[in-house]
């Protein structure tokens, strides 16, 4: 897991963090937020809050006592200690892409499958800067729709021993994987203790939590684990079209989520949630990697550290369709400021394409290489006598060279970092290996992992266990 040890990038002034602080205010108290879900209107008017029809009017200085009771920091366990992780600090967790339909092989764009979801699982397995394949990698389509959460959470608890995301689609199958993991990790006792699933809770913005993300959240908040509350907002579609505005809704729908889960289990982890972008005014269609989302990134983060809260947001996104130019520029504009800001725990790290529809096998692989860079470029530099090489320029001299120096020789192997993907070859060398572009480049190197793919080890009696319970409920669940 990655520690981000530079200075956080703030771009909010006093001044600026105070007014939009008077804008969340009023807007959770005149325009309120909409909770589709009974149980969640019951416990804010048992709480002492203001509830008309489905609307929520929470009190502000309220909202901020339930946030509060949130944990700044916590843990999350991986089957495999060595990968679990910490959220919240310094920690930043990547993630692979998370809910697209469709799948891009090369040429090739079609519905997402079960092995598809397979193989992006060994791939987040293969690649040490991923820490978690994540959740819904891509839709496996091919399985069936009311049992397929089943399979996708046996894939992620065997085919990988990293930390995985919970299934929200229904309260039915958030208690399925909770009692998977309860399976895997040997008792509910222990993933009470030290959670061991993480879960995506989408705002339907603007102002709605829908029925069933809050079935979803009320299973995973009962169970103590970490549920990570977000808003979904695509300025002038689901926002409005500034970002003040958009920063203020994200301030209301994310603090509302929060205080219900204090409500549910007071003290249980949760993760400020942002994914913020806008709309092409000209078309309509959702943009990713623009400026307006890189700013409204480094606002959040520092919206996040003034409520005291780990946060969730960043990516590798792009509107491009295939793994070209566009989607690489559009993926670092999104990631630099991710980094930038902090962020604690980032979804969609690889395999985002098309805005969210295509999970991309070379796309994948171009932006593991892309964080892997920058999480050398935002390691502190370290500076010492040594490395000053004073003795070095005592053996070269004047208009030498260093290519043999000793201070060289005994670093030339670690001295740069050398990217996986790149090309450096000149002209000739790289005609004779077939002239590849980075896209091709990347379709050889996802091959070659998976061919070289281990399963890591689990045991037989829990793989057992597993197994049974996956067959039994499939059945009860009529597939």
């Amino acid at each position: 897991m990655f520690r981000n040890q530079m200075p956080r990038y703030e771009v909010l002034s006093e001044d600026a963090m105070a007014t939009l602080d008077r804008g969340w205010r009023r807007l959770m108290t005149e325009i309120g937020v909409e909770f589709m879900d009974d149980r969640a209107l019951d416990l804010f008017r048992a709480a002492g809050q203001r509830v008309e029809d489905r609307t929520a009017f929470l009190d502000p200085d309220w909202v901020l006592e339930q946030v509060a009771k949130a944990p700044r920091e916590f843990d999350l366990q991986a089957r495999n200690p060595a990968n679990s992780v910490h959220v919240g600090g310094d920690s930043m967790v990547f993630s692979g892409v998370y809910g697209p339909p469709f799948v891009r092989d090369g040429e090739v764009r079609r519905d997402g499958t079960m092995a598809d979801f397979e193989n992006f699982t060994r791939l987040a397995q293969s690649f040490s800067v991923l820490d978690s394949a994540g959740g819904v990698i891509t839709e496996p389509n091919d399985t069936p729709l009311d049992s397929r959460h089943l399979d996708m959470t046996y894939a992620l608890q065997t085919l990988t021993d990293k930390i995985y995301m919970g299934n929200v689609v229904s309260g039915v199958n958030a208690r399925d994987t909770i009692a998977m993991t309860e399976i895997l990790f040997g008792s509910r006792e222990s993933i009470e203790e030290t959670p061991a699933l993480i879960s995506l809770i989408n705002c339907n913005s603007p102002l709605r939590w829908d029925d069933r993300m809050l079935e979803a959240q009320f299973e995973y908040s009962s169970a103590n684990q970490p549920v990570i509350l977000t808003p979904f907002i695509l300025m002038g579609a689901m926002s409005p079209v500034t970002i003040p505005a958009a920063l203020v809704q994200q301030i209301v729908e994310a603090l509302s989520g929060i205080a219900l889960s204090q409500l549910i289990r007071p003290g249980c982890p949760v993760v400020f949630g942002s994914f913020l972008s806008n709309i092409d005014m000209q078309s309509g269609s959702p943009t990713f990697g623009t400026p307006e989302s890189g700013i409204g990134l480094l606002c959040t983060g520092q919206i996040a550290r003034h409520f005291g809260l780990p946060f969730r947001t960043g990516g590798g996104l792009t509107s491009s369709q295939v793994p070209d130019a566009q989607a690489g520029y559009e993926a670092l504009m999104t990631m630099m400021p991710t980094f930038l800001a902090g962020a604690n725990f980032v979804m969609h790290s690889a395999g985002w394409l098309e805005g969210g529809l295509v999970a991309g096998f070379e796309k994948f692989v171009i932006d593991a290489q892309l964080v892997e860079m920058l999480q050398h470029e935002f390691t502190p530099l370290e500076i010492d006598e040594d490395s000053m090489a004073f003795g070095a320029h005592e053996e070269v001299g004047h208009g030498g060279h260093f290519l043999g120096a000793m201070h060289t020789m005994e670093r030339f192997r670690t001295c740069f970092y050398r990217p996986f993907l790149n090309s450096s070859d000149n002209y000739e060398r790289w005609m004779r290996n077939g002239a590849k572009d980075t896209a091709a480049r990347a379709t050889d190197l996802y091959k070659k992992r998976l061919d070289e793919y281990e399963q890591p080890p689990l045991d037989d009696a829990v793989r057992q266990e597993l197994e049974a319970y996956v067959v039994r409920r499939r059945a009860e669940l009529g597939d």
